[in-house]
């Protein structure tokens, strides 16, 4: 009866090519060839004999046969990678890691290893069996010919090649004829001589329904037709003009490297021009400060390229790290300093990253980050990215309010360039997208030239020499903040700037080394590795990754800590971190060089050694900087809050979650800036908020706990932190309902490395780094 219903299968099969003459073969086509009986209990080999026979060409390499998920050892089972490429760029579910942004995409099929519809009433029947071709690249949804067939995820891990254009390849073998097999002849170990293996589709109980009542006929591989030579999978998606690991001509390199740092201006070199100023230091010294800046962020950022986890992101100072870093400049016993004021809170800053960067080191390279980030989630990620912005809402619009002739009109430039005109083109080059910052910043710069020179900030009695001459006029004394704020001939960095000047460590002194300060810097560096954490997440959807894993997590966050440790020796006053706003340039630029950007690092160096560079950076206006810092935080809480895509937003948990997060983030913090400072030196209304530290309401034994708690409840990301992480932490939920990245799921198979390529460290850079616990990606 089976060797009946076999050749039935076939023999109508060999119907359907009479009349087809085959070129070059002489005789009848096909040839007549008797019916197959198997000699065998249906050995595979012989059908496949015979189907050959019959003048069916299998052309594959090997004896590729099909198996069940049940026979293969679970040891063997592996999960491969998908990348999904699409116009817009391409993602990866973060649970499975499938999918287009959190979509799945692609089906599997569990081969029982039974298949097909039944077309008669014997108990074994023939299914019809299509030769599958398989190319190199990404799979994408097998598409059968069924009406509205629900195809479950098979849970049971198995290895599968990447396929390319598997749709197109549908299409094509639908239009070949079918052989047709008996059913339990599909056996055998899975697996060909170097052919890829067949990918294993999942059937429901739907599926069988209809299989039985016949309304099912599936076309499965059973000979890979391919004969093009494996090539090595892409790392560019639909979309991105330069991928991770492309390599093009030196102009264009030049260009891209130049135009990625240009569209970060703002993140690099504004940081100086708050904090130097509070610092009691002088238009020298912050020109001196953004030079050291730009050298090292050059420096850390060809060291991430090279050492970390290798994705495209600029290193350099950190918004993380500003509000503490205004917490310890206005702290009571800096607060009345005359002489010196600037290096005394210099060396104490310098001393205080030094130990919270060392302990990111070791959190880092010990593989502890590994074992925190099972716990670290978006739901945990998206508020404490978020209130790293949220947290300067004071600053922002007060500062640049103090000259509205400017920052108005910079804001609306900037928002026109980057939503009405964002698609505009220039040779392919969205221009007004990419450099907003810059072109809005030169455009309003020069118009505020033409106001300073045509007068427009002229007082009589007043001297532009702010704020020497004023203070001590009552007619004058109203105009300072506007002269100060508004006039662009009021810095004398240009004239006391260097051409060459070298920044070198300890420039600044030795640093020194307290508790309380130390202690805040500690827990600040969490909360930049938390940053870091969703900064690598983001951008390896951008680049068409997967999702770092633990080990090549760890190993950028331990190389963060070094980074930081560079830039608290060099003296910046802040630590050094993935810029958060890195996502968004590569996102609009679509350029992931590494090549690029390491170009562009180096480019940086050397402008730090001008020191007019930074001595004309250090000559825009406050309230011009203010204002372009208004858009770049406001970047930022969107960007923080983008990650929410990852999870379920419209889940109640976790709408209660952030919704309370954000708020409590921005209300605890208030409870603690209301205590006025009590030193007889009244600050600005816009450092009042960072002055908790030493006047907050804790009360202890020792002060230096006081103002580490002070400080620490005043500071509104890491009260989002802590609250985020317990609550989503010990709320119940599932894993797609909060969002759980690939890398913290204890389950996650072992990756082709192919796919781990661009992460991987270089076969000599590994030799050296063996100790770590992190280089085994």
């Amino acid at each position: 009866m089976e060797s009946g219903s076999s050749s039935e299968g076939f023999g109508k099969g060999r119907e359907k090519a009479k009349g087809r003459q085959k070129p070059g073969k002489p005789g009848p086509w096909p040839p007549q060839i008797e019916p197959f009986v198997p000699q065998t209990d249906h050995n595979p080999k012989e059908l496949k004999s015979w189907a050959k026979r019959t003048g069916f060409n299998p052309n594959f390499s090997g004896e590729t046969t099909v198996s069940s998920i049940d026979e293969k050892d679970p040891d063997e089972r592996t999960e491969a990678p998908v990348a999904a490429a699409s116009a817009g760029g391409g993602g990866l579910d973060l649970e499975k890691g499938l999918g287009s942004r959190g979509e799945a995409l692609t089906k599997r099929a569990e081969i029982e290893p039974i298949l097909g519809r039944r077309r008669s009433g014997n108990e074994n029947r023939g299914i019809e069996i299509n030769p599958v071709p398989r190319t190199n690249g990404d799979p994408e949804n097998l598409d059968f010919n069924d009406n509205e067939r629900r195809v479950e995820k098979d849970k049971k891990r198995i290895g599968v090649e990447p396929v390319v254009r598997l749709k197109d390849e549908i299409r094509r073998i639908r239009e070949e004829r079918p052989v047709r097999a008996n059913n339990d002849g599909l056996n055998g170990n899975g697996h060909g001589n170097g052919a890829p293996t067949v990918a294993s589709v999942a059937i429901d109980e739907d599926w069988k329904k209809d299989e039985k009542k016949g309304e099912r006929e599936v076309e499965i591989d059973m000979f890979s037709e391919s004969p093009e030579p494996e090539q090595p999978p892409t790392y560019r998606p639909g979309g991105l003009r330069c991928g991770i690991t492309d390599n093009p001509r030196l102009p264009t390199l030049i260009f891209y490297g130049m135009q990625h740092y240009l569209s970060l201006t703002g993140s690099l070199v504004f940081i100086p021009l708050i904090i130097v100023p509070a610092m009691g230091g002088t238009d020298e010294e912050t020109a001196n400060v953004i030079s050291t800046m730009l050298l090292v962020s050059g420096v850390t950022t060809i060291m991430h390229t090279f050492f970390g986890t290798r994705l495209p992101l600029v290193q350099g100072s950190s918004f993380v790290y500003l509000a503490p870093a205004l917490v310890i400049i206005n702290s009571e016993e800096f607060r009345n300093l005359s002489q010196n004021k600037f290096k005394h809170i210099m060396r104490e800053l310098q001393g205080a990253i030094i130990v919270g960067s060392v302990f990111q080191t070791i959190l880092g390279y010990s593989g502890l980050m590994s074992l925190l980030l099972r716990l670290i989630n978006p739901v945990v990620v998206a508020p404490t990215v978020a209130t790293i912005g949220l947290a300067f809402f004071s600053y922002g619009f007060p500062q640049a309010g103090t000259c509205v002739e400017i920052s108005i009109p910079l804001i609306l430039l900037i928002l026109i360039f980057t939503l009405y005109l964002r698609r505009i083109s220039f040779f392919g080059n969205p221009i007004f997208l990419i450099y907003a910052v810059p072109l809005s910043v030169v455009l309003v710069w020069a118009y505020a030239f033409f106001l300073t020179a045509g007068g427009a900030y002229n007082y009589k009695g007043c001297s532009a020499n702010i704020p020497s001459s004023n203070i001590l006029l009552d007619a004058c004394r109203r105009h300072a903040d506007t002269m100060k704020h508004c006039r662009t001939d009021v810095s004398n960095a240009w004239k006391t700037a260097a051409w060459v000047r070298v920044p070198y460590p300890f420039q600044w002194g030795s640093p020194t080394f307290n508790f309380k300060t130390s202690f805040i810097m500690v827990i600040v560096s969490l909360v930049a590795s938390v940053d870091s954490v969703g900064s690598y997440h983001a951008t390896s959807i951008l680049v068409n990754l997967r999702p770092p894993t633990p080990g090549i997590v760890s190993r950028g966050i331990g190389l963060e800590g070094v980074s930081s440790i560079l830039a608290g020796l060099w003296g910046t006053g802040t630590g050094s971190a993935t810029l958060t706003q890195n996502i968004h340039t590569i996102d609009v630029t679509k350029v992931a060089s590494r090549k690029a950007l390491q170009l562009g690092a180096a480019l940086l160096i050397l402008f730090s050694f001008v020191g007019k560079i930074g001595a004309l950076l250090a000559s825009i206006p406050l309230a011009l900087a203010a204002s372009v810092l208004c858009f770049t935080w406001a970047l930022i809480v969107a960007l923080g809050l983008s990650t929410m895509q990852y999870t379920q937003t419209a889940s109640s948990r976790n709408m209660i979650i952030i919704g309370f997060t954000l708020f409590i983030s921005l209300s605890i913090p208030a409870y603690f800036q209301q205590y006025e400072p009590t030193s007889g030196l009244i600050l600005p209304s816009y450092f009042i908020p960072y002055a908790a530290g030493s006047n907050g309401p804790v009360h202890t034994g020792s002060k230096g706990l006081n103002f580490a708690l002070n400080a620490l409840l005043s500071l509104n990301m890491v009260v989002a932190l802590l609250v985020a992480f317990v609550l989503d932490n010990t709320v119940p939920g599932s894993r797609k309902e909060r969002g759980v990245y690939i890398w913290s799921d204890s389950r996650a198979p072992d990756l082709d490395p192919s796919f781990l390529g661009p992460y991987l460290l270089p076969e000599k850079v590994r030799r050296y780094f063996g100790w770590a616990k992190c280089v085994g990606s």
